[in-house]
C-alpha cells in the first residue's frame, strides 16, 4: 500500500505528513498540528504572545518558563555547545538589525548600510535553570530559536503522530525532516533542494532519524541579507556554501550541524566528515560535494 501525505502552511514555511497507512493520516496531520500551534505559542519570536517573547522583553531578570520553551532553549544551548557558538541562540538582535524583524511572509526591510554591528552576547551568557523551570538572559540580548525550535517540532510532531497514528510517520517542516516508525520497504524517497519547495536537486531515500537542510538561499531579503547569522561577526554568514544538507539521527542533530557548516565555510566538508556525518554541499556556483555515506549524484 503506498503512503498518504497532507500538506499546509504552518510556522512560516510548509508543513507535511506522510504516513505509510492512508486510514491514519487524519490522526497523523492532527497530532503534527497540535505539536506546532504549540511550539509556535512557546518559541516564536514574532507574536506578542509567546512564552520567548516574555523573556526577551524582561532581560536581566528571572523568567518563569513551560517545559516546552525550556526543552527549546536547553536544545539550542546544546547545539551552541557542539558547535562551539557557530549556532547561537543570542543572535536575535543581530537578525533584527539586519533586518528580520517580523514574519518573513510580510517583507523584510532592506537593512541599512550603516548600522552598527558587533559580536554576538554568546550563549554562555544564558542561564537556564530546568529544575526551577526559569531561564535568565542579560539585558539586551535577544534570544532567537529559529536554528534549532522547527528542528525540534519536526522530531517531537513525528513521534506524537506516530504514536497517534500507529503506523510509519515522515514528518517535514520546510525542509526539517524527522521519522518515527517503520519506514516503508524501500525508504521514504525526499526531494534535496535549496528550495524546499521544489527545484533542481537530488532525490535519496530514509529509513530512520532526520535530515535538515540549511540554505542562504530562500530566506533571503536585499542584496546580501539572509537568516543565517555569523555570531563571530553579527553579520548574516558570508560562506562559499549556498545549501547544506545533513542526514543524523535526529533532524536536530541534522539542523545544528547544517546551520554550523553554513557559517564554519571553507572547511565545513571535512567538519562534517569529521563527525561521521553524511551530508551534501552545494557551493555559491552550483558545485556539489557529498561528504561519508552521503550518495553520489548521478549525472542527468
Amino acid at each position: 500500500m503506498s503512503d498518504a501525505v497532507a500538506r499546509w502552511d504552518a510556522l512560516g514555511t510548509t508543513a507535511g505528513v506522510r504516513v505509510t497507512d492512508p486510514a491514519a493520516l487524519r490522526a497523523a496531520r492532527r497530532a503534527v498540528e497540535a505539536e506546532l500551534a504549540a511550539i509556535d505559542l512557546a518559541c516564536s519570536r514574532f507574536r506578542t504572545d509567546s512564552e520567548l517573547m516574555q523573556v526577551n522583553a524582561r532581560g536581566g531578570r528571572w523568567t518563569t518558563v513551560g517545559p516546552l520553551l525550556s526543552e527549546a532553549i536547553a536544545v539550542a544551548l546544546r547545539g551552541a555547545q557542539l558547535t562551539d557558538g557557530l549556532v547561537d541562540p543570542t543572535v536575535g538582535s543581530a537578525l533584527v538589525l539586519a533586518g528580520y524583524d517580523r514574519d518573513f511572509d510580510l517583507g523584510l526591510r532592506e537593512p541599512v548600510a550603516t548600522v552598527a554591528v558587533q559580536r554576538v552576547s554568546g550563549w554562555r551568557a544564558v542561564e537556564l535553570d530546568q529544575q526551577h523551570a526559569r531561564v535568565r538572559t542579560p539585558a539586551g540580548v535577544l534570544l532567537d530559536l529559529g536554528a534549532t525550535a522547527k528542528a525540534l517540532a519536526a522530531d517531537r510532531a513525528a513521534r506524537a503522530a506516530h504514536a497517534a497514528a500507529g503506523c510509519g510517520v515522515l514528518v517535514n517542516l520546510g525542509g526539517d525532516i524527522a521519522l518515527a516508525g517503520p519506514a516503508p520497504a524501500a525508504g521514504w524517497a525526499v526531494r534535496i533542494a535549496d528550495d524546499h519547495r521544489g527545484g533542481p536537486g537530488q532525490d535519496v531515500t530514509l529509513a530512520a532519524g532526520g535530515l535538515a537542510t540549511s540554505s542562504t538561499t530562500v530566506r533571503r531579503w536585499g542584496e546580501r541579507s539572509h537568516h543565517i547569522i555569523d555570531p563571530e561577526t553579527g553579520r548574516p554568514a558570508e560562506s562559499p556554501w549556498r545549501t547544506v544538507s545533513v542526514a543524523a539521527a535526529t533532524c536536530v542533530d541534522a539542523n545544528i550541524a547544517s546551520t554550523a557548516a553554513i557559517v564554519r565555510g571553507a572547511d565545513a566538508a571535512d567538519w562534517l566528515a569529521a563527525r561521521g556525518l553524511p551530508a551534501r554541499l552545494v557551493g555559491t556556483g552550483g558545485d556539489v560535494a557529498c561528504v561519508g555515506a552521503w550518495p553520489a549524484e548521478v549525472p542527468a
